[in-house]
């Protein structure tokens, strides 16, 4: 899966429409080393077809070094999720379907963010949601 790409057919918007909310974005930071990251993949896109009005984007911190910047990915998967340019989450996760489905659940309830995201990962948020948004 290319870096910008989404398990939803017809990715909503970033901007906000009518009084909306956009959608909760979630990437994935992963390695391709990783056999967690392996384990993770299918858990990922199976949430991901099951949540349509969600857009999800799977970055290896290594192939995809340029987009993600400074980003220190300590342990993996590693799930940064934002709404808008408004980052919400970052860290890690299991590669358990339930576990991983009720964080992301979880997090398009949620609109504050929570303590200690890192500045690399905010400055990814925005250059994701920018590049999203010229599309």
């Amino acid at each position: 899966m290319a870096a910008f790409s989404t398990s939803s057919a017809a990715p909503a918007p970033l901007a906000r429409q009518e009084g909306h909310e956009p959608p909760l974005v979630v990437v994935a930071l992963c390695a391709a080393w990783c056999n967690t990251c392996a384990e993770f993949r299918p858990v990922f896109d199976a949430i991901a077809a099951a949540r349509p009005a969600m857009t999800f984007v799977w970055l290896d911190i290594e192939d995809d070094a340029e987009i993600c910047g400074d980003l220190d990915v300590e342990s993996f998967p590693t799930v940064l999720a934002f709404r808008g340019r408004r980052a919400l989450h970052f860290g890690v996760t299991l590669p358990i379907a339930a576990v991983a489905a009720r964080l992301i659940d979880e997090l398009a309830r949620r609109d504050q963010p929570s303590a200690g995201i890192p500045d690399a990962a905010i400055a990814l948020c925005n250059a994701l949601a920018a590049a999203r948004s010229e599309r």
